[in-house]
């Protein structure tokens, strides 16, 4: 599976502007390429500013490509974390199966930059939409496309926006279990083994396999945490199973699961049902869909992820996932002793799944951050930084702060173009790449 990489290269054409977040004026009306060319530094930029960390993304690159190849498992990342074209690209040619999208519209996206296979992770009864799926599966016959149904009405709605769509197009579609008070997918079995029978009845669909979301079941790892998502996994498991016992199956099926927070048991619950030749009966393909991984964070998920340094899923010859994202933010006030008022707030930078986290001051003449720093609230374009007493010193007027942010997904929403950055941890980063995100 590939992009088509005239398309995603040309992003280095685009010519930047003050709609473009932290670029200098000096950047202005240069392409990504010419701008990159003065060999810019993270300095050069103006604050508040997001990056990446160019050793990191490698790093978990290679870190996740190799534990699901070890693992037996295929991965489709979920796309929508970043949005990111050039990163989807990495991803694919780091052995990725295809990639997860989350709407139509994301998947409108990604057929724009040559994606030809796609799971979307979602049901699909938007008539524009679905129709437009039609017609591109009409029209490329290499397309791959996959969503969701947890219910009857989602397979008749489907079917009615159908009615009229190119002769011999059927659409496939994954039954999706859900959980008591989970997010969607059918609540029991027998309801979603419904489900599946509906489609595999389906003039216009047809069964491709089930699919699940383990990620809304729990929120740690707590030994309750891990029992209920097993449960969930292993009742995945036993639908995809009845579904091919029962003949239900017209080719190979896809048995999906797994955000970035619980992919180990993924593969301690499912990897065990993989038969990509089909030795054992229906061909089938274990996809993992973990998206965060490939810029992980400084919060929740380096606190839940497997692949963290002491993770669950690594062996001592193992890398551990990075932090490949910082915001850096500079101080604009000390009103008050033991306050700092950065100019990062909720448009700038993720706040969802914990507040940004203060690690260091940046600059050649940067003063050492004070034990005990801690951001306590984010407003708009505001960011409060407590200090300890006798900190009157630290984080003086001008001076930039470096923080670890938490979820990717909600970060990555508010910049249209993120510097890459050589190192983070270096003295004055060097600008090496721009992303560009579509959301």
């Amino acid at each position: 599976m590939a992009l088509d990489n005239g398309v995603v290269t040309a992003l280095g054409d685009r010519r930047l502007g003050p709609q473009h977040k932290a670029l200098p004026p000096a950047a202005w009306g240069l392409s990504v390429r010419e701008y990159l060319a003065t060999a810019p530094h993270l300095d050069d930029l103006q604050t508040p500013v997001l990056t990446v960390d160019r050793a990191a993304v490698d790093s978990n690159l290679a870190v996740m490509a190799q534990w699901t190849q070890q693992a037996g498992v295929r991965l489709a990342p979920h796309g929508k974390t970043t949005m990111s074209p050039q990163l989807w690209r990495e991803q694919l040619d780091a052995g990725a199966w295809g990639i997860t999208l989350a709407t139509v519209w994301q998947v409108q996206v990604g057929r724009s930059f040559g994606l030809d296979r796609i799971m979307l992770a979602n049901a699909l009864v938007d008539p524009v939409g679905l129709r437009w799926v039609a017609d591109e599966l009409a029209g490329d016959p290499d397309f791959e496309f996959y969503s969701w149904a947890d219910g009857l009405s989602t397979v008749h709605e489907m079917e009615r926006i159908l009615e009229f769509a190119p002769e011999g197009v059927r659409v496939p579609v994954l039954v999706e279990l859900g959980g008591p008070h989970g997010r969607t997918g059918a609540r029991t079995l027998s309801e979603a083994y419904e489900v599946a029978e509906a489609i595999h009845h389906s003039p216009r669909l047809v069964l491709a396999g089930v699919g699940g979301y383990e990620g809304a079941l729990a929120h740690d790892r707590t030994p309750k945490g891990l029992a209920a998502v097993r449960h969930y996994l292993d009742e995945v498991g036993i639908l995809h199973q009845e579904l091919a016992a029962q003949g239900r199956y017209e080719g190979r099926a896809i048995l999906t699961a797994g955000g970035s927070a619980y992919p180990d048991l993924v593969v301690e619950r499912l990897a065990g049902l993989a038969d990509e030749e089909g030795t054992q009966g229906v061909p089938t393909t274990v996809v993992l869909r973990s998206g965060a991984y490939l810029i992980h964070d400084d919060g929740f998920y380096s606190d839940i992820s497997p692949l963290t340094a002491g993770g669950v899923a690594l062996t001592g010859d193992d890398r551990p996932l990075r932090a490949g994202m910082h915001g850096w933010a500079r101080s604009v006030s000390r009103p008050e002793p033991g306050l700092a008022l950065l100019d990062a707030g909720k448009r700038d930078l993720p706040f969802d799944e914990g507040l940004p986290v203060p690690q260091r001051s940046a600059g050649p003449a940067a003063k050492p951050l004070p034990e005990g720093a801690v951001v306590t609230a984010l407003n708009d374009q505001h960011t409060f930084l407590r200090l300890p007493d006798g900190s009157d010193d630290a984080v003086p007027v001008g001076s930039v702060v470096r923080l670890g942010l938490s979820h990717p997904c909600t970060a990555f929403d508010k910049w249209r173009l993120i510097p890459v950055i050589d190192d983070s941890d270096a003295e004055r980063p060097r600008i090496v790449d721009f992303l560009h995100t579509f959301f």
